[in-house]
C-alpha cells in the first residue's frame, strides 16, 4: 500500500475544522468555482497550485501573490495547472486572504508545528521556529516536544510561554511587546490536540503546518499544511501474561530455582551461577540443578531433564544451554504444560544477532499462539542474560565469581535494570556500596521487557528508586516503559535512565518537511522526560543521581546551601546553582548565628558568614559539624559539604576518628531530615576517608561539579 499525500486543500478543511484555518480561502477546479471565492475586487490574495506529492510549490512556481479579480485567479489556475503537469496530479488551486501577520522587526515570528504518529510513540506535537530558515534556527533554538498521550494543552502553553517563541509573542522579553494573549494560545493548543484526533481518523501519520503566524488579531493561524497517510501497524508491548505483583515475587523472591547447563568444569558459566547460588540463604532443597546422568552436583540432588519438571515446577527455571537446546527445553516446558513460571536466559543465539537460524522467532511464535489461546505460558527474561541479584535470600545468579565480584545485594531503596549485563556488573564493582535491592541484566527482551520489570518493581514497598541502562526499546515498549514510569513518578518514586547508542542525527534539526525536526532519541527522551524519567546523557550524571537518591530518595531538590574549604568550590557552586536548583541564602538571624560560630571556632578573621561558606582549610571536624548543624537548620533542603582533606586540620589517617566524623556528619541529615551529600577532591590515597563515609550511608562525589550536576538532574524533573 502506498503512502497518500495530504495535500494542502484536504489540509486546510482539516484545520477548519478544529479553528486553525485562515478565516478566508476557496478552492478553483473549474470557471463555476470563482463565483463562490470569499473576496471582493482588489483584495490582497495568496493563489497556491496544489498538486499530489509537491511539497515544496514556490520551487514549481505554484504561489503567486495578486489582487483579486476573477480573470486574474483563472489565469494563475491555468498557468499552474500546466507548471505541475509533470510533478504529480493537479488537485486546485487554493484562494486565500493575504494576512498581514503580526511581526517584530528583526526576530523570526513564525512557527512550525508538526504533528507525527511514530509507531513506538504514537503522536508528538514539535512546535519551533518557522519560515524559510526553520533549519538554521532549529539549530540555535530547541523546537517543544509533546507526546500527546502524556501532555496535555495546558502544560503545552506553559512551557511554550517559557520558549524563545512564546516570549515572543507574549512580549515577555525585554521591551517587548505582545503580539497575542494566553487566551488565544490556549485556544490554539487546544484545537492541536483535537486536530491530533482528527488526524488518527483520517490515518494521518504527518500533517506539517509551515509557517503558522499570528494574524491581525493575534490568532494563530497556518498559512500551509502538507502531510501524509501511510500504513503504519502501531507496535504494542507484548504481555508475558504475569501481573506485575506476580512478576515482582516471581523475579526477586523466588522460592525454587532449577539450573540446566550445569558442567563439572569449575569456571564455566554454569557452574559460577550454581557456586553462586549454593551462597543464598534459600530454604534447603530450593537450588534444584538438572544434569542428565547425575545423582546429586555439590551435594544437591539432581534432576535428569526438564520433563522432571512438570511434577515438581519451580519459580525459577535458569538455562545455561546451547541456544538451540535452549529453545528445545522451552518448547518441551510449553508442551507439558508447566515447570517453571519464570525462564532465564543466559545465552545468546536466540532472536538477537547471532539467530541465523530464525530461534528467536520460532519461540515468540510459540509465546503468542499459546497465550492466545489461553494456555500455560512461561515468562521468559533474556537471552544474552548476565543473571541476577536480589536482596531476598541473597541471591546471586551472575556467572562472575565472587573473587572477582566480591557484591552482595544488601537490601534498600535501589534497584537496577540493564539490558547489558556488562554494565550491570561494573556499577556494581565500581560502586559497592549502593543499597541494593534488585539488580538484573535484561538481555535481549524477547518475552520480558523492560517496561514490565519498572511496572513490577514499582509494586514493591522497598524500591523507591529503579536505575535502568538500555541501548534499544522493542517494539511498543518505549510508550509502555514511560507510561510505567509515570505510574512510578506518581507515586512519588524515581526511574533514571541511562541509554546507549543515541545517533548523531538524533540530536540535530532536520528537513522541515518531515516533522522531524527532533530525531529518534530526541522523540524518545521528550517521552520518557515527559513520564518524570531521569534521562542521563553523560555516565558521570548517572552515577550522581544514584549516589543521591541510594541515600536520600524521598523528594525533590530545590534550594542548596553550599559549605566547603576550597574557595573555588564555593565559586563553582554559584556558577551551577541557578533555574530550578536555586543557591541557598542564609537570613538575617541565621547569619548573625553562623557569625558567632565563626567566633567560637576562631574562624572570624578568615570566614565570611554567608553562603556558599568557605571555612578555609583552617577549619577542623568540629567547625564543619557545627557548621553544617546550624545550616541544616535553615530553609535550605539540602546542603553540601566539600572536604578538601589535604589540610592537617582534618584528620585522614586514624580509621577510628575517621569513621566518629563520617557518622557524625550522617547524623546531621538524620536529625534535620535534610538531604547530605560529601565531595572529596583528591587523589587515591585518601580513599579510606571516603569509605569512612560512605560507610556512614552518606552519598561522596569526586567534585563539586558531579554533586551539584546529579542534583540539577533531580531538581529538573
Amino acid at each position: 500500500m502506498s503512502i497518500r499525500f495530504i495535500h494542502e486543500i484536504r489540509a486546510y478543511e482539516l484545520l477548519a475544522e478544529v479553528g486553525l484555518a485562515i478565516d478566508q480561502w476557496g478552492v478553483v477546479k473549474d470557471q463555476q468555482n470563482l463565483a463562490t471565492l470569499p473576496f471582493v475586487a482588489g483584495q490582497g490574495i495568496v493563489v497556491k497550485g496544489t498538486a499530489i506529492d509537491v511539497w515544496h510549490k514556490s520551487d514549481l512556481g505554484l504561489v503567486k501573490f495578486d489582487k483579486f479579480s476573477a480573470e486574474a485567479v483563472w489565469s494563475h489556475h491555468e498557468t499552474m495547472k500546466a507548471a505541475a503537469a509533470s510533478h504529480g496530479e493537479y488537485v486546485g488551486t487554493l484562494v486565500a486572504r493575504m494576512v498581514d501577520f503580526k511581526k517584530v522587526s528583526g526576530m523570526p515570528c513564525e512557527a512550525l508545528v508538526a504533528l507525527r504518529k511514530t509507531a513506538d510513540a504514537g503522536w508528538t506535537i514539535v512546535l519551533g521556529i518557522g519560515g524559510i530558515l526553520t533549519n538554521a534556527w532549529g539549530e540555535e533554538i530547541r523546537p517543544l516536544l509533546w507526546p500527546v498521550a502524556l501532555t496535555t494543552p495546558e502544560q503545552a502553553l506553559a512551557e511554550f510561554k517559557a520558549h524563545w517563541l512564546g516570549k515572543t509573542w507574549l512580549g515577555t522579553m525585554r521591551q517587548g511587546k505582545a503580539l497575542t494573549d494566553e487566551t488565544r494560545l490556549m485556544t490554539f493548543f487546544q484545537g492541536l490536540w483535537r486536530l491530533v484526533d482528527l488526524l488518527e481518523q483520517e490515518g494521518a501519520t504527518l500533517l506539517e503546518m509551515n509557517p503558522l503566524v499570528l494574524d491581525e488579531t493575534g490568532r494563530p493561524i497556518a498559512l500551509d499544511g502538507v502531510g501524509t497517510c501511510e500504513p503504519l501497524a502501531m507496535a504494542s508491548a507484548a504481555s508475558a501474561g504475569l501481573a506485575p505483583e506476580q512478576l515482582f515475587e516471581l523475579l526477586v523472591q523466588p522460592k525454587t530455582i532449577a539450573l540446566a547447563g550445569i558442567s563439572a568444569r569449575e569456571g564455566t558459566p554454569g557452574r559460577m551461577i550454581l557456586d553462586n547460588l549454593l551462597r543464598s540463604t534459600l530454604a534447603p532443597g530450593s537450588i534444584i540443578p538438572i544434569k542428565p546422568g547425575e545423582k546429586e552436583i555439590s551435594g544437591l540432588p539432581c534432576l535428569n531433564g526438564i520433563e522432571d519438571l512438570a511434577q515438581k515446577p519451580v519459580d525459577m527455571l535458569i538455562l545455561c544451554l546451547p541456544a538451540a537446546q535452549t529453545v528445545q527445553a522451552i518448547e518441551q516446558l510449553c508442551a507439558q504444560g508447566g515447570g517453571a513460571q519464570v525462564v532465564y536466559l543466559v545465552p545468546g543465539g536466540v532472536g538477537d544477532g547471532a539467530d541465523s537460524e530464525g530461534r528467536g522467532k520460532r519461540v515468540t511464535q510459540l509465546l503468542e499462539e499459546r497465550r492466545r489461546q489461553g494456555l500455560w505460558t512461561p515468562a521468559l527474561v533474556g537471552p544474552n542474560g548476565l543473571g541476577f541479584l536480589s536482596s531476598e535470600g541473597n541471591l546471586n545468579t551472575l556467572f562472575i565469581p565472587e573473587v572477582k565480584l566480591p557484591f552482595m545485594a544488601k537490601g534498600g531503596s535501589l534497584s537496577l535494570v540493564s539490558q547489558s549485563g556488562a554494565f550491570l556488573i561494573t556499577r556494581l564493582s565500581c560502586a559497592p556500596q549502593l543499597p541494593l535491592r534488585y539488580g538484573v541484566s535484561i538481555g535481549g527482551q524477547i518475552d520480558v521487557r523492560l517496561s514490565d520489570f519498572i511496572a513490577a518493581l514499582g509494586k514493591d514497598e522497598q524500591t523507591q528508586v529503579v536505575a535502568t541502562y538500555v541501548e534499544g526499546f522493542q517494539p511498543g515498549d518505549l510508550l509502555a516503559t514511560a507510561q510505567a514510569a509515570q505510574e512510578l513518578a506518581r507515586n512519588g518514586k524515581w526511574v533514571v535512565m541511562y541509554k546507549g547508542g543515541r545517533s548523531a542525527e538524533g540530536q540535530a534539526a532536520a528537513s522541515s518537511h518531515t516533522g522531524a525536526l527532533a530525531g529518534d532519541w530526541e522523540l524518545q527522551k521528550a517521552l520518557l522526560k515527559r513520564a518524570g524519567v531521569i534521562v542521563c546523557e553523560r555516565m558521570e550524571t548517572y552515577d550522581a543521581v544514584l549516589a543521591w537518591l541510594s541515600a536520600h530518595p524521598k523528594g525533590k531538590p530545590s534550594r542548596v546551601a553550599v559549605m566547603t574549604n576550597a574557595g573555588y568550590e564555593s565559586v563553582v557552586s554559584a556558577d551551577l546553582l541557578e533555574g530550578p536548583l536555586q543557591g541557598h541564602h542564609l537570613d538575617a538571624t541565621e547569619a548573625a548565628n553562623l557569625k558567632a560560630l565563626l567566633v567560637e571556632h576562631k574562624l572570624q578573621e578568615l570566614v565570611a558568614a554567608h553562603l556558599p561558606l568557605d571555612l578555609t582549610p583552617m577549619a577542623d571536624e568540629e567547625a564543619y559539624l557545627a557548621s553544617a548543624r546550624l545550616v541544616a537548620q535553615s530553609a535550605a533542603d539540602t546542603l553540601v559539604v566539600g572536604l578538601v582533606p589535604l589540610t592537617m586540620r582534618l584528620e585522614t589517617w586514624d580509621g577510628g576518628k575517621m569513621q566518629a566524623f563520617a557518622e557524625a556528619m550522617a547524623l546531621v541529615a538524620t536529625e534535620s531530615g535534610k538531604r547530605l551529600g560529601v565531595v572529596v577532591e583528591a587523589g587515591p590515597i585518601f580513599e579510606p576517608y571516603r569509605q569512612a563515609l560512605q560507610r556512614a550511608g552518606l552519598p561522596v562525589f569526586s567534585s563539586m561539579e558531579r554533586a551539584l550536576q546529579g542534583l540539577k538532574a533531580l531538581a529538573e524533573r
